[in-house]
């Protein structure tokens, strides 16, 4: 019996790498039984008598999984945001850093089309994209930025499985086709992605890129926050963990409570409205949210 990390999944095969060889493999029907699936990014146990015909035995623990793209053990992700085409939405992007706060997944906020601003945007963009480089790290696209720049700016302290996310028409794909040229990604295909049935065949895989392994499959990870307890969702803001030890009450939840050091910040202009509006609004949707009964 081997260990490995999943590298590929096609078709029901999943090609593992394990000291330096590739081995094809299935999955054994205990699996199905037990409600799982293996994914991209799975470290497992396997077994293989050649690296053609294998199968995984086990699953060894997650750290987290996401479900578009479907990969597991996550590092980072690079959040692309469109400044321009289709319009920012801070909502989004708020709702995006939750999710991956939540999964303990490092975020690299990567602005697109920034070279596409009027002055009107640009005023109202530039103060986002100062507020976010304090707490995230920060790339804002340049028309002259060199691909070996963006690179090393996107990479630098990255860890060692990446994802790339956000909304439909940011230009993920031109992000990723950047990145890795062999990709040749069209320009779309993400949309076309999303509208395929559940169960038709789709290849995921991670590719080398400068030494990180990425997702040749971009997602857009539409996120619910049912899981997230009302009481936590506050620690998911990076910015409020500076004001909120200083709140009159422990476990302050910063919307009704007197003497809230994260509400007198966000008067005082040094939380982005903005965030707290999101957070507020999260909070609603949590709250409302019916409890699910697990069968």
């Amino acid at each position: 019996m081997a260990k490995g990390q999943i590298r590929q999944s096609l078709s029901g095969y999943y090609d593992i790498f394990s000291e330096g060889k590739t081995y094809r493999t299935r999955a054994r029907g205990n699996f199905r039984k037990k409600g799982q699936t293996p994914l991209v990014g799975d470290y497992v146990e396997f077994k293989a008598d050649n690296e053609n015909e294998g199968y995984v035995l086990k699953i060894l623990e997650r750290k987290n999984q996401l479900v578009r793209p479907p990969v597991a053990n996550v590092d980072c992700a690079i959040v692309v945001t469109a400044c321009i085409e289709p319009d920012f939405s801070s909502n989004l992007l708020d709702r995006q850093l939750v999710m991956l706060s939540e999964n303990e997944i490092v975020p690299i906020l990567y602005f697109s089309k920034s070279d596409l601003m009027d002055e009107t945007t640009k005023e109202r963009m530039l103060p986002v994209f100062d507020y976010y480089s304090k707490y995230y790290r920060t790339v804002v696209s340049e028309k002259n930025m060199a691909d070996e720049e963006l690179v090393s700016a996107l990479f630098e302290e990255a860890g060692n499985v990446l994802v790339v996310m956000g909304q439909t028409g940011a230009g993920k794909s031109t992000l990723l086709n950047r990145l890795d040229p062999k990709l040749k990604l069209e320009t779309g295909e993400i949309s076309k992605a999303l509208s395929r049935g559940r169960h038709t065949t789709r290849k995921v895989s991670l590719m080398d890129v400068k030494g990180h392994l990425i997702a040749d499959t971009p997602g857009f990870s539409s996120f619910e926050l049912r899981e997230i307890e009302k009481e936590r969702l506050s620690s998911l803001f990076e910015d409020f963990n500076e004001y909120s030890p200083q709140c009159r009450f422990r476990g302050c939840l910063h919307l009704n409570e007197p003497d809230c050091a994260v509400k007198a910040a966000v008067l005082e202009g040094k939380i982005l409205e903005s965030r707290y509006e999101n957070y507020k609004l999260f909070q609603k949707m949590i709250q409302e949210q019916k409890p699910r009964y697990k069968r």
